[in-house]
C-alpha cells in the first residue's frame, strides 16, 4: 500500500505582505524538493495579500491558502499553520524571505540520515529591503552539541534573532511543545523546547537570505509592552511584566523537559545565573521603559 502523505509541509503567516511576497512564494515554489505543502494564513490583510496568494494557489496544487475573518496575532497564526499541516517534517516560512532552491533538500536530507536531529537549519545571509546582500548572519550557537545543558546555555546567553525557528524541524518533535507561546520571544523558548529535546545541525552552505527592513515585528523589540501585542492582541493595555515571563518560561522549558539529573541540573544552574543577570530587569518591569532594556534581554 502506498504512503501518500507529504514529507514536508511549508508553513507561512502573513500581514500585509505584498511588497515581498511574491519573491517569497516563488523561491519556495522553485525548491529542487518538490514534495511539500505550502499552508498560508492570510492574518485579515488589507492590501493584495489576498489576491496574491489566490493567484499563486490557482496555479500549483501544493498551495494551501486560509483567510482569518480577523487579525488573530502573530503568535496564534504561526500556530495556525501548523495546526492545518500534515506532512512529517514542517518548516514556518516568512512572508519577507528568500530561500536558495537546495534549501528543502538538504535539510530533508539530515533529518533522513540522522534520527537523533529534531532541526536542520542553513547558513544565512541577510538582506536589504532590494534584495542585495547586506552582511552573513554570524551567529554561532553550540545547538549542535551532545548535551542538552550546553545548547540550552547558548540559547539563553547568546545574543540571537531566533533565525533558527525558520529551519526544517521533525514534526514529532514540535508536536511535543507548546508552539509559540502568546508572550514576546516565545520563539525563544520554543527554540529550547526543541533543542532540549535534541541537537539541531547547520547546513554549511548559505541557502536562507533573511530580509531586514522598517516594516518588520522584531522591530518592536525595542517596546516589549508592544511587542507582545504583536504576539498576541490579548496582551494590548494589559500589564504582563515580558522580561519576568520570559524568565520563567526558561525554568519551565527544563521542567517540562525529560531530562536526566544531572543535565537537568545543569540547565537549571545556567538559567539561574541568567537569572540573577536580570533581577535588576525584572524590577523594571514596571519602572522604565521597555526601550532602555532591549539590550540586556536580547543577550
Amino acid at each position: 500500500m502506498s504512503n501518500s502523505r507529504t514529507r514536508v509541509s511549508i508553513g507561512l503567516p502573513v500581514y500585509n505582505g505584498e511588497n515581498y511576497l511574491e519573491q517569497a512564494l516563488d523561491s519556495i515554489l522553485a525548491q529542487t524538493y518538490s514534495d511539500f505543502e505550502l499552508i498560508i494564513s492570510d492574518n485579515a490583510s488589507t492590501d493584495r495579500t489576498a489576491q496574491i496568494c489566490q493567484s499563486y494557489a490557482a496555479k500549483d496544487s501544493r498551495i494551501r491558502y486560509s483567510r482569518n475573518p480577523q487579525n488573530l496575532g502573530g503568535v496564534p497564526n504561526y500556530n495556525r499553520t501548523f495546526e492545518l499541516s500534515s506532512g512529517e517534517y514542517f518548516k514556518w516560512a516568512a512572508h519577507d524571505d528568500v530561500l536558495a532552491p537546495e534549501f528543502l533538500r538538504q535539510c530533508v536530507g539530515v533529518l533522513d540520515e540522522r534520527p537523533d536531529v529534531v532541526l536542520v537549519h542553513p547558513k544565512i545571509k541577510i538582506i536589504d529591503e532590494q534584495g542585495k546582500v547586506v552582511s552573513d548572519y554570524g551567529v554561532k550557537l553550540r545547538t549542535a552539541s551532545p548535551r542538552p545543558h550546553v545548547r540550552f546555555h547558548d540559547l539563553i546567553w547568546v545574543r540571537h534573532w531566533c533565525q533558527q525557528i525558520y529551519g526544517v524541524i521533525r514534526r514529532n518533535a514540535l508536536k511535543r511543545t507548546r508552539l509559540h507561546g502568546s508572550y514576546a520571544s516565545s520563539d525563544r523558548v520554543l527554540l529550547i523546547e526543541l533543542a532540549l529535546l535534541g541537537p539541531f545541525h547547520e547546513v554549511p552552505e548559505y541557502l536562507q537570505f533573511w530580509r531586514r527592513h522598517s516594516e518588520q515585528g522584531s522591530k518592536l523589540v525595542h517596546d516589549l509592552h508592544a511587542y507582545s501585542a504583536w504576539f498576541d492582541p490579548d496582551n494590548k493595555g494589559a500589564f504582563r511584566a515580558p522580561a519576568t515571563r520570559l524568565v520563567l518560561e526558561h525554568f519551565r522549558a527544563v521542567q517540562l523537559a525529560r531530562l536526566g539529573p544531572s543535565e537537568r541540573v545543569r540547565c537549571y544552574l545556567s538559567g539561574f545565573v541568567r537569572l540573577v543577570k536580570f533581577l535588576t530587569i525584572l524590577r523594571r518591569d514596571v519602572t522604565v521603559p521597555f526601550r532602555q532594556m532591549v539590550r540586556p534581554l536580547t543577550g
